[in-house]
């Protein structure tokens, strides 16, 4: 069963929604960034759209994962730049970057894994969509930059993820002189987890889903959220936080019963 539905419409053509959310019996979710005339553009109607569709992957039980993807020539161009011109108002750009930052941070608050499927160039706040994700998987023809400061502006809110994702000079050097990896550089650096061509592009992406989806659900949830927590502390502080969850992980029904498929030589009953 696929079920999918328009989140929002583009003013400049009704009959092509800016943002497609599908999903399937198995709990796979893809939201799909499909203004290509804009070149995806995080406009506020983007990002209230994408915020609505990350908020429903939220409050669905039977998620397992999702995939970011995107139509066009490029992922995602990063802010429109014609709205924030437009209102030169400090307390509107204040706005607008909690806004954004409250949907980067989403992402990371999933229970489920989020996979950026990039078909093309990410910059600016594209590249910090996909420095976000868990998981990305790009096209050998992707590139990806943090290049704002080309029109004046320091890529603050993209450096938070960035630095996260690679190496602090490499993450400078791209924020300071609007330089963009190739694919092979951002796989190289750890930006992207595979780079392929792009006819084999939703191969390797299902690859990594499926991968996913033959693992318990509630297992996956606990180590997500235990991965981001601990980075963020000392080290003391993250064994006592990955002890304590590793413990109530094994706890779990799918853990016990993990283990005992491992003594008795049988695949696991999740796996039936």
């Amino acid at each position: 069963m696929n079920l999918e539905s328009p989140v929002s419409r583009s003013p400049a053509a009704a009959e092509a929604p800016e943002l497609l959310h599908a999903s399937d019996s198995r709990g796979v979710h893809t939201i799909t960034l499909n203004a290509p005339r804009s070149l995806n553009v995080l406009g506020e109607s983007m990002l209230a759209s994408l915020q609505s569709a990350l908020d429903g992957v939220r409050d669905d039980p039977r998620a397992r994962v999702v995939v970011l993807a995107a139509t066009g020539k490029a992922f995602c161009a990063g802010h429109n730049l014609r709205e924030m011109k437009a209102r030169p108002e400090l307390a509107y750009y204040q706005d607008l970057f909690a806004r954004c930052s409250r949907l980067m941070l989403s992402i990371q608050k999933l229970p489920v894994p989020v996979i950026a499927r990039v078909q093309a160039v990410a910059a600016a706040a594209g590249c910090q969509l996909v420095a976000q994700c868990d998981l990305a998987v790009a096209a050998d023809t992707a590139r990806f930059g943090v290049n704002g400061i080309d029109l004046g502006l320091f890529c603050s809110t993209p450096s938070v993820p960035l630095v996260r994702s690679i190496p602090p000079k490499k993450a400078l050097e791209m924020l300071l002189t609007g330089g963009f990896l190739d694919a092979r550089q951002a796989l190289e650096c750890g930006l992207i987890n595979r780079a392929v061509a792009e006819a084999d592009l939703d191969q390797a992406v299902a690859g990594l889903v499926d991968a996913i989806l033959d693992k318990p659900r509630d297992a996956v949830a606990m180590g997500k959220d235990l991965f981001y927590r601990q980075r963020e502390m000392g080290i003391e502080a993250a064994y006592q936080l990955a002890g304590q969850t590793m413990a109530c992980n094994l706890a779990l029904d799918v853990a016990q019963e993990g283990v005992q498929a491992f003594i008795d030589k049988r695949p696991a009953s999740w796996r039936a």
